[in-house]
């Protein structure tokens, strides 16, 4: 069950910092790729491991919330931090069934924000302003893009370090791909210079489709070492995990799919780049 994050322990937690979080965005312009379930279970599989983690929630549909079990109508949520006269941060955090891992929800209120950020004064840095003051609580801040580039994208990729792409080994999902990366070299040389690609995640993989073997190997010699070497495979027991409201490393956690995003959790405070 999800509680709001007590304001007490959260000036706790600030006071045993260990430094700055990275903050991911978790970014394809094409969507069904795996984006929300990568991001709820890379976060509990990096809990696990014992780092400090925040899921934020930058999809109105609000699947991310959905998933981990908020309810619809909570009392604030991300667009309320995004307005003008937005509340104490501590007051829209919750807590989520995994330790060390908290929630900025979000709901179908959030599309409203676009239109409100349009006649902003450096509209593109909201979602900076709101993390930025709480980044030193946590070591990773994952972010669920939606799957457009819109000006909540555009936010998320303006205060990243980097991004990690979900991908499945289809055609329309390589195009995607290509898009991103033309979107974020214009993020780098417009808005943020450190933005960076950390690495490509390939997900519901099959290898028995020989479509799904070619589009690996083109993306393997097109981006080399920034693709993964873990790879999560197509199972149902995501979506039974998302019904239920916890992540599979909670829900199944000796399944395949739990395992594989341990790996990734591993791979990746292994590999990340340095800030």
């Amino acid at each position: 069950m999800l509680s709001v994050v007590d304001a007490s322990a959260a000036s706790r937690e600030t006071e045993v910092s260990r430094g700055e979080a990275q903050i991911v965005a978790l970014c394809n312009q094409k969507g069904g790729v795996g984006k929300t379930t990568s991001t709820i279970n890379l976060g509990a599989a990096l809990a696990e491991c014992g780092r400090r983690v925040l899921v934020v929630d930058l999809d109105p549909q609000g699947a991310l919330s959905a998933g981990l079990g908020a309810p619809h109508d909570v009392s604030w949520t991300l667009y309320d931090l995004l307005g003008r006269a937005a509340p104490p941060i501590d007051e829209v955090l919750m807590k989520t069934s995994v330790d060390h891992m908290d929630l900025l929800p979000s709901n179908i209120d959030l599309s409203a924000a676009e239109i409100q950020l349009v006649n902003e004064v450096g509209r593109e840095q909201s979602l900076r302003r709101v993390l930025d003051p709480i980044r030193d609580r946590y070591d990773y801040i994952l972010i669920d893009c939606q799957p457009a580039l819109s000006l909540l994208t555009v936010n998320a990729l303006a205060c990243a370090d980097g991004v990690i792409i979900p991908m499945r080994c289809e055609f329309f999902s390589l195009r995607g791909l290509a898009l991103l990366i033309d979107t974020m070299d214009k993020i780098r040389d417009r808005l943020n210079p450190r933005l960076s690609l950390f690495g490509i995640v390939v997900t519901m993989f099959d290898a028995r489709p020989l479509h799904s073997r070619q589009v690996l190997a083109r993306v393997a010699e097109t981006f080399g070492e920034r693709v993964y070497d873990t790879m999560i495979s197509r199972t149902v027991r995501f979506p039974d995990a998302s019904i239920a409201g916890e992540p599979i490393t909670t829900w199944a956690p000796k399944s395949v799919g739990a395992e594989q995003y341990r790996a990734l959790a591993r791979e990746i405070i292994h590999t990340a780049r340095p800030r």
